[in-house]
């Protein structure tokens, strides 16, 4: 169940900066999206909170951040225009094995 939890917490970490991206987006509710971002934090943080309780603490920040930064990535990709260089997917690409290295070293 903690790997779960870590990997919802993971989702949530993309919230927060989708909140404050769109918070900074006209003719939007900056308000609305900031309190969605502060909200994603928190839910984050609680979940992250329940997968330490039996997942090592370096394993579960590095997983976390790892989902979020992968993940606001893609969201950047797909929704903002960013770049899909091949560097910036190999780079992204070595963050997805490195989660799935600590997820199988458990």
């Amino acid at each position: 169940m903690s790997w779960m939890y870590l990997f919802l917490a993971g989702l949530f970490e993309v919230g927060w900066p989708l909140g404050f991206k769109l918070s900074q987006t006209p003719g939007r509710s900056k308000l609305l999206w900031l309190a969605a971002a502060i909200i994603s934090m928190g839910i984050s943080g609680a979940l992250l909170w329940l997968a330490q309780r039996t997942i090592p603490i370096g394993t579960a920040y590095a997983v976390w951040t790892g989902i979020g930064a992968v993940g606001t990535l893609l969201i950047g990709i797909f929704f903002f225009g960013d770049s899909a260089s091949v560097w910036r997917m190999v780079s992204a690409l070595l963050i997805v094995v490195g989660i799935v290295g600590l997820k199988l070293a458990h």
